[in-house]
């Protein structure tokens, strides 16, 4: 999925846009290697050395990797595990209404 995300934080670097990830390798160092070498530039968490199993997963419920949570400008979740073309249909779409409610915001609607 890693050169799917970096088109996407790449096409999209204009707009109100972040992605976020968490990673379940259980040895940070190896994974420090994995991200450069995948050039991964985007903001990323290590769950620890339990893998799977870590703090993270546990507090947004995560059983299966990759999970994948879209949110809106809201913070609200409104796909899950969305990949490929489906996924920047839904960022696309979000981005669109987020555009939308700051139009109307600004013309006072």
């Amino acid at each position: 999925m890693y050169p799917h995300e970096r088109s996407l934080v790449k096409r999209l670097e204009s707009k109100p846009f972040a992605l976020l990830g968490v990673n379940s390798d259980t040895d940070k160092d190896a994974l420090k290697e994995v991200m450069k070498k995948e050039e991964i530039t985007w903001r990323s968490w290590w769950n620890g050395p339990e893998g799977t199993r870590g703090p993270l997963a546990k507090k947004w419920n995560v059983h299966g990797w990759p999970t994948i949570y879209v949110l809106d400008h809201k913070g609200v979740i409104r796909y899950k595990n969305v990949r490929g073309e489906k996924m920047d249909e839904a960022v696309n779409k979000l981005l669109k209404e987020q555009e939308e409610a700051e139009k109307e915001k600004k013309d006072g609607k």
